[in-house]
């Protein structure tokens, strides 16, 4: 599970912080073939990150739990 937020600032690099962040994630993912749960809020403030943050981290175990079953149960039928 990764999270964390990148909010925009007075400089040019808020997209490729974010953009990075996303493809860095996926690069584990493929790399590894462990699903990672993306909880990176991209906002143009920190109030908005506050707002958007308080389920981000619940949301992103539930769908760390809901990637480890439907594993389980592909490498099952593949038996």
């Amino acid at each position: 599970i990764a999270l964390g937020a990148v909010i925009r600032g007075e400089t040019r690099h808020f997209e490729t912080v974010a953009n990075e962040s996303a493809s860095g994630l996926m690069q584990v993912q493929l790399d590894s073939g462990i699903p990672v749960a993306n909880g990176i809020l991209t906002t143009d403030t920190e109030e908005q990150a506050k707002a958007r943050a308080a389920q981000k981290g619940r949301d992103c175990a539930e769908v760390a739990v809901e990637m480890a079953n439907l594993g389980k149960s592909i490498a099952k039928s593949h038996k």
